[in-house]
């Protein structure tokens, strides 16, 4: 991720080119399909000889980073804001209807908050005084309101100590906006120490924007902490877990690598508000929160109610890798604060801890039970190693100060782990200075993978279909761990991931996979975003309180995704590969594994293409499937009203003697695939 002066930069010098064009009165317009169909027919052919590369399990992944809500009240389900009351302002996200301190009108009560002594973590707890039974009550507004649906069960948690008096009773309700009741249970309080306790509520209502309301009966003081609420239907069942509808969208996805916890929040603003994993396993209730780097960085988007409470941390991204059969690919700080914002260095003397976190890391996810981290990772249920194979270290740093420091990590990663495979960075651009020195320098050092990153116009993603077609096929393997394409002139939010942003991806992506001998492992960035909470678009993911949707790019990455193929099989024009040439592109592979081919066709023009795929293999099927993703218009977009407007249609599709003729759709993106006796 970027600061918001660089993305606008880079867009504005960028030009879109073919999403508008101009009308008889010079006026912009959109373009939208024709049905005119191109008479000429381009013939490609596929050759059945083993070219000997191989399209790694990691080819499409996914890459999650805590921008834009995506964890704290989006994918990590807990809904209450500020449950611990250890934000900077300890009761932000909570109101007090009938208190009013400022006027000094306390008759009902008053909340404040106190101090632990001795606890770094959790440092503040609630003290409420109940000055007459006349229900006082704490709400919390949860995160831009809380999701409901009707007749749904939520767990209620909370910690309290009755200090003084008889309160009697705690009344937990949800509430709508005007106040009514929409769910409600209660405890009672019973113990002078530090008890937990719990209850459930079952929404009587559907509302997106609900609030839950704590009431007070009797008269007294009692102290509160880690008040909680969770839907039971997390993922899996899990309680305090994951939204179940987040993570079943990345699980259609199948991806092949999870990469956390992000970018720039790997680095910080500051050093000092760099992520640090060790801060986020163990339990919930002892782990440190932290204001999120993405709370004030775009004046046009604040959010200075973005924290991370860690709830999902370390040890739930590795279980949720696990789960989605996915492997975790870890990024950890190598010293330098986000050079957008600070650039703070660590000084090179003062590096160790740094490097041993890394370290640390590796025992976490794959030492044994009886090495200390190791034992942590058992003591939160999971004594079986999670496998971890790839670290990376630093985001998107550029300069010398980085290759110094890379250094350091990669000598004594290697010395201890030798077989696990180092990420390394070529700084926040595919081009230019940063881009040319970090690259040159890694080269140098044999670097094993590099990590590159570009949000540029869908133009762009469309010319450089070819980018890889000339890298080194002995020196370092690329991981295009964060792209996206900006279109252009479109408004902020879920309208830039229109449909000539995905095509222009799924163009892209051809070259991408024509090239698995060099580039191992690909993923789209940012993956979610809060619909009411949002720093950056475009984002592969929307979400609300209540619903969530894959955009247009989401589907062209699912595509791909879930079929790869294992091996690449080559595909020409007149001997040549098909990197743009008419508007059309190609890429086709072998699964040996489900015994398919599988063949990738994109038309980008505004016509309809005919095509001849000649198949020379006369043990393929002579029915297969064909898969059409298109749209009406090039700026159609999916939403919460129609999530499913931009999505794959599949039917039969039936070859003629060893030619797929196939009329590929205007502005579309195709696979054919057919089983091989």
């Amino acid at each position: 991720m970027k600061q918001s002066f660089l993305k606008y930069t880079l867009l504005v010098a960028i030009t879109v080119g073919s999403l508008f064009s101009c009308n008889e009165k010079g006026e912009k317009e959109t373009f939208s399909k024709t049905t005119a169909s191109s008479k000429e027919t381009t013939n490609l052919v596929v050759d059945f000889k083993d070219t000997g590369i191989k399209i790694q399990p990691t080819m499409y992944g996914v890459f999650f980073e805590d921008i834009n809500f995506a964890a704290d009240g989006g994918l990590y389900a807990e809904m209450i804001k500020n449950r611990s009351f250890e934000f900077t302002n300890p009761f932000m996200g909570w109101l007090q209807p009938n208190s009013n301190k400022h006027s000094f009108n306390l008759k009902s009560g008053i909340a404040s908050a106190i101090k632990y002594v001795g606890n770094p973590s959790n440092r503040n707890y609630c003290r409420v005084k109940i000055n007459s039974d006349k229900g006082y009550a704490l709400i919390n507004e949860g995160f831009r309101g809380m999701g409901i649906h009707k007749d749904a069960k939520y767990n209620f948690y909370i910690a309290a100590l009755k200090r003084s008096g008889d309160i009697k009773k705690i009344s937990i309700q949800f509430i709508d906006k005007e106040g009514v009741v929409l769910g409600e249970t209660n405890i009672v309080p019973t113990s002078t120490d530090w008890k937990n306790y719990t209850a459930q509520l079952i929404a009587s209502k559907t509302e997106e924007k609900a609030q839950l309301k704590i009431t007070f009966e009797g008269t007294g003081e009692i102290d509160l902490d880690m008040i909680s609420l969770f839907p039971v239907d997390t993922w899996k069942g899990r309680k305090k877990g994951l939204r179940k509808d987040l993570v079943q969208l990345l699980e259609d996805m199948d991806p092949g690598f999870l990469r956390f916890p992000g970018g720039c929040i790997v680095e910080g603003r500051t050093l000092a508000r760099r992520y640090q994993w060790k801060k986020t396993v163990g339990p919930v209730i002892d782990r440190e929160i932290l204001v999120n780097r993405w709370n004030t960085e775009f004046a046009h988007k604040p959010a200075p109610d973005y924290y991370q409470s860690f709830g999902l941390g370390f040890f739930e991204y590795f279980q949720l890798s696990e789960d989605l059969g996915a492997e975790p690919l870890p990024i950890l700080s190598c010293g330098i604060a986000c050079q957008f914002n600070t650039g703070e260095l660590v000084p090179m003397e003062e590096l160790a801890p740094y490097v041993q976190d890394a370290l640390d890391l590796i025992e976490f996810a794959n030492g044994s039970i009886n090495t200390p981290w190791g034992k942590v990772r058992n003591e939160m249920g999971h004594p079986e190693k999670f496998n971890l194979k790839y670290i990376g270290v630093g985001n998107e740093q550029w300069g010398p100060a980085y290759i110094e420091r890379y250094k350091v990590f990669e000598k004594a990663i290697k010395a201890k782990y030798p077989e696990i495979i180092i990420v390394s960075g070529s700084g926040p651009f595919p081009d230019g200075d940063y881009f040319e020195y970090g690259m040159e320098e890694l080269k140098k050092l044999n670097a094993e993978i590099i990590d590159e990153h570009y949000y540029r116009s869908p133009e762009w993603f469309r010319e450089n279909a070819n980018r890889y077609d000339s890298y080194n096929r002995n020196g370092p393997k690329i991981f295009a761990g964060e792209y996206a394409a900006h279109p252009k002139e479109v408004e902020d939010g879920p309208k830039e991931n229109n449909w000539e942003a995905a095509l222009s991806e799924a163009a892209f992506m051809t070259g991408l996979e024509r090239n698995a001998e060099v580039v191992q492992l690909t993923s789209y960035a940012p993956l979610m975003a809060h619909i009411d909470a949002f720093q950056w678009a475009p984002d592969m993911i929307w979400f609300n309180n209540l619903q969530s949707y894959g955009t247009a790019n989401y589907q062209v990455q699912k595509m791909y995704a879930t079929n790869k193929g294992t091996d690449l099989l080559s595909i020409t024009k007149d001997g040549k590969p098909l990197t743009g040439q008419e508007n059309l592109y190609a890429t086709a592979a072998k699964d040996a594994d489900k015994k398919e081919v599988i063949i990738k066709l994109v038309n980008t023009s505004n016509n309809s293409q005919n095509v001849i795929v000649n198949l020379s293999d006369k043990r393929l099927n002579s029915k297969g499937t064909i898969t059409i993703l298109t749209s009406e218009k090039l700026v159609d977009e999916n939403s919460f009203i129609a999530p499913n407007k931009i999505s794959p249609k599949e039917t039969e599709f039936e070859l003629k003697g060893s030619r797929a003729e196939v009329n590929l759709q205007p502005n579309s993106f195709t696979i054919l695939k057919y089983n091989v006796r």
